[in-house]
């Protein structure tokens, strides 16, 4: 098994799953993983929350929800939900708060 994949496994999140949905392949699946953690939704999230731009930031949050949670990464997937569900429910108040813990989360696995 590849080195960065059994540091996700080491921090808890569910590959073992996530390599059912990507056929075990380990290069395809650190490919995307790659990807996710270049991808610019977690800039544009805070962009648009600092807005307060509501669609975009829900959207943009949903996206990054469905792409934490294929891959399997269980914190940063559960500090998105965070997000959306308080997005969901019109609370804004303390969203840049849970935008910064998703921030730091997300630095934990852009080092692995």
């Amino acid at each position: 098994m590849n080195k960065r994949i059994e540091e996700l496994k080491g921090i808890g999140c569910g590959i073992d799953d996530a390599m059912e949905r990507f056929l075990d392949d380990e290069e395809f699946y650190l490919e995307c993983y790659d990807a996710l953690l270049q991808d610019e939704k977690f800039s544009e999230l805070g962009v648009f929350i600092e807005k307060h731009d509501e669609k975009g930031a829900f959207e943009c949050a949903h996206t990054l929800k469905g792409l934490t949670s294929n891959l399997g990464l269980s914190s940063l997937n559960r500090s998105v939900v965070v997000i959306v569900e308080k997005m969901r429910d019109g609370l804004w108040d303390n969203i840049g708060t849970d935008y910064d813990s998703l921030m730091v989360e997300y630095e934990k696995y852009k080092s692995i």
